[in-house]
């Protein structure tokens, strides 16, 4: 099985400190990949890194093969187009309400869409999260929660194959996330490639293929889900790193 995006020998520092070092690691299409660790320990520089949002210090990221850094802007476009980021502070645009926020992605990738038809696949991924109030306010107008249930809803507008998902279900409900890991098993069932950081073992254990933990920006090791299913220590060993 290829990869889909490969890191090859990858660190990033700021002018402060050194945050990722050396990592290699290649993420497989149609794989789930959760990311965990301690806070602190660089999982969300890891993520940004493989979803080519932060150019890395030293090394190389590889989408299909290719180094993102000498991708030309219509194979960036095509990048953008089958991935979609989920960030842990949601990262709705302020300025803007929550119908111009969902709208412009679908604008952007699939300009020929009609407004109706945009619309109705609007409706339709914000039926699938549970979101049931006004398009028109700005994102400050919501909880925490609702903020990312429309991030989520943003992520899958534009029927992505690589998701990035940085703590995803924090500040919902029981109910809320579990509806949208739903959606997520939904999507690795139909060959969507995941990588997704969070601390719940048990999104972890239910989703995951492969189990990669970050500590102090490298990675210490890894394993796959069939392995912390089966064995009640290294599930714990990993509960014990995502809760410290």
């Amino acid at each position: 099985m290829e990869p889909i995006i490969e890191l090859q020998g990858v660190s990033f520092s700021t002018q402060q400190q050194e945050i990722i070092r050396g990592i290699s690691h290649q993420f497989l299409e149609g794989k789930v990949t959760a990311l965990v660790g301690p806070s602190g320990g660089g999982k969300s520089t890891v993520l940004k890194l493989a979803a080519g949002l932060l150019i890395p210090s030293t090394g190389t990221v590889r989408f299909r093969g290719q180094d993102m850094a000498t991708m030309n802007r219509g194979q960036t476009m095509e990048f953008r187009r089958q991935s979609a980021v989920v960030f842990q502070d949601s990262a709705l645009w302020a300025n803007q309400n929550l119908y111009q926020n969902l709208e412009l992605p679908l604008r952007i990738h699939f300009p020929r869409i009609s407004k109706a038809d945009r619309e109705k696949r609007m409706q339709q991924v914000l039926s699938e999260v549970g979101y049931k109030k006004d398009l028109m306010i700005r994102p400050a107008q919501l909880s925490m929660g609702e903020q990312k249930l429309i991030a989520f809803a943003r992520a899958m507008l534009c029927w992505p194959r690589i998701l990035f998902l940085d703590e995803w279900t924090e500040s919902l409900d029981g109910n809320a996330a579990q509806r949208l890991i739903d959606m997520v098993k939904y999507h690795k069932e139909q060959g969507t490639t995941v990588i997704f950081v969070s601390h719940d073992l048990k999104i972890i254990k239910t989703l995951a293929d492969v189990i990669m933990m970050i500590l102090g920006g490298q990675i210490s090791f890894t394993l796959t889900g069939a392995e912390i299913a089966t064995d009640d220590y290294l599930a714990q060993h990993i509960e014990k790193g995502i809760a410290s």
